[in-house]
């Protein structure tokens, strides 16, 4: 049953949190918040209390403090990328007009709409690292649903965003919108508008990581040993394996030194709460492995999941034991 719009005065009550389906790719239809679009890539609903994160976009940042703004006018636009950018190994976000653009077209598009319907892509993959739900934003237009996130990149307002999987429900129509939008020259694509210089460059970044999740989706089907560590029930899962061999997939958050004695761990992480751990004695397998050099990155760990208890908080942690530099793999091009 779909939601009735509200009356202007009912924007402002707070509304009680639903009950969000734990799977499944539906999460339902929700009315958006008063003052909705923070900016091209983040709308608020009310009924729950972060805000979304809008799958396969992302928009440039919007001016949201007077340094950037004054950085921009005083440097002019192509040294402000470059400050911006510094010595960084990848492309950085930064506040650009193009930016403003797309938090305006954002504006315009959910204009007079009241209720959204929230969908997923995966329905293991809830929430971001951050706890916001990870969603399609559809509005009823002219007697239809309508996929905001696709229409974004068809209108030049972002790239195809890959850096965290290929769509696995609408691959096919966010190419053709992203091609549409560059052959018309549209938003980003437009060279005559302020916009980042470097998305040949992103997107060669995002899609070698979406391959390489790919690859790893592929070897796991029907597979309970192949573990995302995106997947909500992922810790779950990894305690089910306790003392078996496992596949994971996970980003490398840190790279933790001993003090003293003692291995050197690195943590991949699902959220900022559970972490599985990498442990390595040898430190020649360890620079081998070249864990370093992929923080933020994608692995894929083979190994033993086991447990043990940290001294400090005694909370029983995760780990897999690394005695070969094979047992992780990384995406080919990075």
């Amino acid at each position: 049953m779909r939601l009735k719009p509200l009356l202007p005065f009912f924007f402002f009550l707070s509304f009680p949190l639903p009950a969000i389906p734990q799977e499944g790719l539906v999460l339902g239809e929700f009315h958006l918040a008063r003052d909705a679009i923070l900016d091209g890539d983040t709308i608020r609903v009310q009924e729950l209390p972060k805000t979304l994160r809008l799958l396969f976009i992302d928009t440039e940042e919007t001016f949201k403090n007077r340094k950037d703004e004054v950085m921009y006018r005083s440097l002019g636009f192509q040294e402000y990328l470059k400050a911006k950018r510094g010595a960084s190994k990848r492309p950085v976000k930064c506040a650009t007009p193009m930016g403003e653009e797309a938090k305006e077209f954002a504006k315009k598009f959910f204009e007079g709409v009241q209720v959204v319907r929230l969908e997923r892509d995966h329905p293991k993959q809830i929430k971001d690292v951050n706890g916001r739900f990870l969603a399609y934003v559809f509005a009823y237009k002219d007697g239809k649903w309508v996929n905001y996130n696709i229409e974004a990149i068809r209108a030049g307002m972002s790239p195809y965003f890959t850096k965290y999987s290929y769509s696995r429900r609408f691959h096919d129509d966010f190419v053709k919108a992203q091609e549409e939008a560059r052959k018309a020259k549209r938003g980003i694509w437009d060279p005559k508008k302020e916009h980042y210089e470097d998305y040949d460059e992103r997107l060669r970044w995002w899609n070698a990581r979406a391959d390489f999740i790919k690859r790893f989706e592929e070897a796991g089907k029907g597979r309970d040993d192949f573990i995302d560590l995106s997947d909500y029930d992922a810790l779950d899962r990894l305690l089910a394996h306790v003392s078996k061999k496992v596949h994971v997939l996970g980003t490398v958050s840190k790279v933790f030194y001993p003090e003293s004695k003692g291995p050197i761990k690195a943590a991949l992480s699902r959220s900022k709460e559970g972490r599985l751990y990498l442990i390595f004695f040898n430190r020649k397998v360890f620079e081998e492995a070249r864990i370093e050099d992929f923080v933020q990155e994608y692995v894929w760990v083979e190994g033993k999941v086991s447990t043990y208890t940290e001294k400090r908080s005694k909370k029983e942690m995760l780990e897999i034991l690394i005695e070969r530099p094979d047992q992780i793999r990384y995406a080919e091009g990075l």
